[in-house]
């Protein structure tokens, strides 16, 4: 791992597209199909929010944070007509082995292996206190197939730094709007955002009239120094909140899950077309 950069974001690069990679390939799209979710939306926020249990939309909204609400309501609770949340679970595990097994067919599953055992291992470690999507997904029983341990695992640190890191947008008096749009102004195209996240360009140009108002942002829709000092602040807090878990691990040991996690994190992150996480583009 790179000497500057904060060991919990230098990992979350790694094991985040391990999650990811479900929600874009054929596999996973095929999965929720089976179980009768149709459309992307729907298998994406049934199974994000299924650990919750047959939740309505307000949750979601509030746990997923940056999606439009009404994007969510469009797909919540009409998709628990479909599939029972027990479903969703045994759907997604299902799609997610497939994917995984197929693209890293020529990763040698020991390595595979010991990724999955060291990401277990931290994610067993976690404080889940204040994070209710994390929380949900590591009471899951734990799953036999390798690479349903591997995606289960990778599952639970995102969510719990996701979490993090909505409590920190939070704290730093972003809406989820304002959040997209302030990422955008950085280093992410608004026509690729924007309409994952499913804001209106009305919703869009407001949260972005505030942020003008308060900083961020100038009148051209750059950031400021302000805004960049802000969001420098609010990522440094989702670091912290998620480094509690690799304090006590060996700089030696946080190489070798970071050697483990590197080829497989890449092939994941190749399959993934677009980059609608946000991870940056010169991850080490």
């Amino acid at each position: 791992m790179a000497d500057l950069v904060h060991p919990a974001r230098a990992l979350w690069w790694l094991f985040e597209p391990v999650h990811a990679v479900t929600y874009f390939v054929p596999e996973g799209l095929d999965a929720y199909e089976a179980a009768g979710l149709r459309g992307p939306w729907r298998g994406y926020f049934a199974s994000r929010s299924a650990p919750l249990g047959a939740v309505d939309a307000p949750p979601v909204i509030a746990a997923f944070f940056n999606f439009a609400p009404a994007t969510v309501e469009r797909a919540l609770p009409e998709v628990w007509t479909h599939a029972s949340p027990e479903e969703v679970l045994a759907a997604r595990l299902k799609g997610a082995s497939a994917s995984l097994a197929r693209l890293l067919e020529h990763v040698d599953p020991a390595q595979v292996e010991l990724a999955t055992d060291a990401l277990e291992q931290a994610a067993g470690r976690l404080d889940c206190g204040g994070r209710v999507l994390a929380a949900a997904n590591a009471v899951l029983p734990r799953p036999d197939g390798l690479y349903e341990r591997l995606w289960q695992a990778a599952t639970v640190m995102r969510e719990h730094r996701g979490d993090g890191h909505v409590a920190a947008l939070v704290t730093a008096g972003l809406d989820g709007c304002e959040a997209l749009v302030v990422r955008c102004a950085m280093d992410m195209r608004r026509e690729v955002l924007q309409p994952m996240r499913g804001w209106t360009d009305e919703e869009w140009e407001a949260a972005a009239a505030r942020l003008v108002e308060r900083g961020w942002l100038t009148a051209e829709g750059a950031i400021t120094e302000l805004g960049r000092i802000r969001h420098q602040g609010l990522e440094a807090a989702t670091d912290l909140a998620a480094a509690r878990v690799w304090e006590n691990y060996p700089r030696a040991e946080l190489d070798r899950l970071a050697a483990a996690l590197k080829p497989i994190s890449a092939l994941c992150r190749a399959a993934i077309p677009v980059n609608p996480m946000g991870l940056p583009t010169d991850h080490p």
